[in-house]
């Protein structure tokens, strides 16, 4: 028994409130359960009951013992002294106030059915699952999970805002610079994500701005800066990039001393550093004030056209530097575009909205939409339990679930876990 599944019970009213009476078998009547209070101090305020003919207004305090309540030491605690009811599932002791006043008990487990208690203990079973409710996944209502995971994926945005607002104020306020370093740890994907952030933050944007119009001279910013360009290579290219990067390094005074190295392994040759870093000096030199256009964009069409870019002439032989290969263009295609949508765009849209205090939910869950599932381990996982992601909103919906509540077995806060419990799924 754990006390965040008598919080549930005692919010939701799920237990037979028709007949309550005090351990001390004083009749109660519930006007109103509370206020769910998540900070320091009883679990609900301002509830509001009857017991016998006296009219309670205050505190409410759960435990899974009685006991409990001197094991917290709340009998020294100030905040504990207007608690008008002490609910627990085990009555094992009295609990008096300051004043030598009894504190009435209700004791749950004679009021909580049979069927809610099994399905709390089924879903909270001790067998090996990958998530708590694997087994009864499947025949959870499609309603109740296209509902959830929206709100998930709500949830997940706000989240990500948080560090797009550390960044906004490690920048100074400056859109267009934090975009850029968003963009650029995207770019580097799940293996050089952090290295291309790091060598992001080791440029100030304003430099990026001065040097949009040539491409090379970019190009040669972002290779040198993430460390790439360091060998003995005898390419006109290459030897070209490696004065501009020693040119533009003593003119703006750079240093890449904390950038992390870029890996090429495990990777496949469109995702190399090497083609990504161009691909990125491409946009930047194609797109002025990006993080405007990025705001004025509202269609997937739209956004497809802004990032319809490609790694420049040489890469179209190659892959490293100094190595040929087979001849083609190296464009960013739908499905990375899709990637930078669900990573970058979106999220730094929903959070200017929210900074200017715009509404966009309904565009962003809109576009979103539009955009096929994500393929990974956990949306795979869960599409074998059921059919769940036509979209990425469910699939950054179920990427929320799997992290936020399912691996913090939040069951009790989670629309599934609810539903399973009182046996509406």
């Amino acid at each position: 028994m754990q006390e965040d599944f008598l919080h549930y019970i005692w919010k939701h009213k799920k237990f037979d409130i028709s007949n309550l009476k005090t351990t001390g078998n004083e009749n109660i009547s519930l006007i109103s359960v509370g206020t769910y209070n998540k900070n320091a101090g009883p679990d609900f305020f301002n509830a509001q009951l009857n017991i016998g003919n006296q009219l309670w207004a205050g505190m409410v305090e759960i435990h899974v013992k009685s006991s409990d309540w001197y094991v917290h030491n709340h009998e020294t605690d100030s905040n504990y002294d207007n608690v008008i009811l002490h609910v627990v599932w085990e009555h094992d002791t009295e609990v008096f106030r300051k004043d030598n006043s009894l504190i009435p008990t209700l004791e749950m487990k004679s009021y909580v059915s049979k069927t809610a208690l099994n399905n709390y203990e089924k879903l909270f079973s001790k067998s090996q699952k990958w998530i708590n409710c694997e087994n009864d996944f499947y025949g959870v209502d499609n309603f109740i999970l296209k509902n959830w995971l929206e709100r998930l994926y709500l949830e997940r945005l706000e989240r990500k805002t948080e560090s797009i607002n550390q960044l906004l104020a490690d920048s100074k306020n400056n859109w267009e610079a934090v975009l850029f370093k968003m963009l650029a740890k995207n770019f580097g994907l799940k293996v050089n994500g952090e290295a291309f952030f790091s060598m992001a933050n080791a440029i100030d944007f304003s430099v990026i701005r001065k040097l949009q119009p040539n491409q090379t001279a970019l190009e040669a910013l972002l290779f040198g800066q993430a460390g790439l360009l360091e060998e003995d290579i005898q390419e006109v290219y290459y030897l070209n990039l490696v004065q501009e990067y020693h040119f533009l390094k003593h003119k703006f005074k750079l240093s890449n001393q904390n950038v992390m190295p870029v890996q090429f392994f495990r990777l496949r040759p469109p995702n190399f550093p090497t083609i990504r870093l161009s691909q990125l000096a491409s946009l930047y030199h194609q797109s002025q004030n990006l993080f405007s256009q990025v705001v004025e964009c509202h269609t997937l069409n739209e956004f497809y056209n802004l990032f319809s870019v490609a790694a420049s002439s040489y890469w179209e032989s190659h892959y490293t530097f100094g190595k040929g290969s087979k001849s083609a263009k190296r464009p960013l295609t739908k499905s990375f575009i899709n990637l930078l949508l669900i990573n970058t765009i979106i999220p730094i849209k929903f959070s200017y909205a929210m900074q200017t205090g715009d509404t966009i939910n309904d565009e962003i869950i809109g576009l979103v939409e539009q955009i096929p599932s994500e393929t990974n381990t956990i949306v795979e996982k869960f599409e074998s339990l059921k059919p769940v992601s036509s979209s990425a909103l469910q699939s950054q919906g179920l990427i929320q679930l799997k992290n936020e509540y399912c691996n913090k077995n939040r069951c009790l806060q989670c629309a599934i876990g609810s539903a399973i419990l009182t046996g509406n799924h």
